[in-house]
């Protein structure tokens, strides 16, 4: 695969990383799957660039960075709208674009959603560590180096082949709000809960400051365990989506990075409502729906025909 340049980084962000589907097999040995927090944004963003749907992009949260364009080259912005500008003119979302050299990419400021991805065509190439190119922080492993871009980072992408002005069209946008409903199956420890349960269901609940890849701490009513029983379970496998409540009855929603709990946990979220749990900020507001695992497939079903009607569209 041909590489070349394509990025300076000016200013990295305030949270950017080389991200992709994930890092998957390594669970085991303490290596969280990692990869995007936004599946469907990060996605469409491959498919309008023509890329597989496992090549790297950026993940950028909250403020985005500063990147100088060192090559000519096509690129789709996705997610969440961090205020995209191409060379001081605003850059369409959800679309194709050229860009040339000497050309700048900067962001300023959040108007939906807080994770924007930064799509290029040929992917963003860096070396592939444990099957992925995610970047996962704490382990400093993937991306460059295990960390967050940083000023002064060259960037490179493989060769890619595609037309600009691949464009999704505006009903098949999501919309980011700040007061947001998540589908949810019970379990695996709802019995742990009796009144819990329905507190759990009622009630709306603050994202919290403490919001990162790994997982959202939750504020609002006590989520109260059944009495007689254990707030802490044998630590065991989690999954992204998994909704623990520690003994403060605070839930917190486990996201990309965490491979192990020992709390319980009251309901899992369904996969394609995952995404929207990623593009809350601190302050949104988050309420929780049951669903049955029929009703989860079907949802799942919609998302994935969803995507490929977009992925049709853009091969016309």
């Amino acid at each position: 695969m041909d590489i070349m340049d394509i990025f300076e980084v000016i200013q990295p962000g305030a949270y950017t990383t080389i991200q992709d589907r994930g890092r998957f097999d390594y669970q085991q040995y303490g290596v969280p799957i990692c990869g995007v927090v936004d599946s469907f944004a990060y996605r469409v963003a491959n498919a309008l660039v023509g890329n597989s749907q496992g090549q790297a992009v950026l993940e950028a949260t909250v403020f985005g960075p500063t990147l100088k364009v060192l090559n000519q080259g096509l690129i789709a912005v996705t997610g969440g709208n961090l205020s995209p500008f191409l060379n001081n003119a605003p850059l369409p979302m959800w679309e194709s674009v050229t860009i040339r050299p000497g050309g700048m990419i900067q962001f300023k400021g959040v108007k939906g959603g807080c994770r924007a991805y930064i799509a290029v065509a040929g992917g963003i190439d860096v070396p592939i560590v444990m099957g992925s190119r995610s970047t996962y922080v704490a382990g400093k492993i993937g991306g460059i180096n295990g960390r967050p871009l940083a000023a002064g980072d060259r960037l490179n992408k493989g060769k890619g082949i595609a037309k600009a002005g691949n464009r999704v069209s505006s009903n098949l946008i999501p919309t980011y709000s700040n007061d947001i409903e998540i589908r949810v199956i019970l379990g695996p420890q709802d019995d742990y809960f009796s009144e819990g349960v329905e507190k759990f269901f009622t009630s709306t609940f603050k994202v919290s400051d403490k919001a990162d890849r790994m997982g959202y701490r939750l504020e609002g009513d006590m989520i109260m365990h059944r009495d007689g029983v254990e707030k802490s379970i044998i630590s065991e496998p989690s999954v992204p989506g998994g909704i623990q409540v520690p003994p403060d009855g605070q839930p917190i929603i486990l996201l990309v990075e965490q491979t192990v709990g020992g709390y319980t946990k009251i309901a899992t979220i369904i996969s394609p409502d995952i995404e929207k749990v990623g593009q809350a900020k601190p302050g949104d507001q988050i309420h929780f729906k049951q669903v049955d695992i029929e009703e989860a497939h079907r949802i799942l079903k919609m998302e994935e025909e969803k995507i490929e009607s977009i992925k049709m569209s853009l091969m016309r």
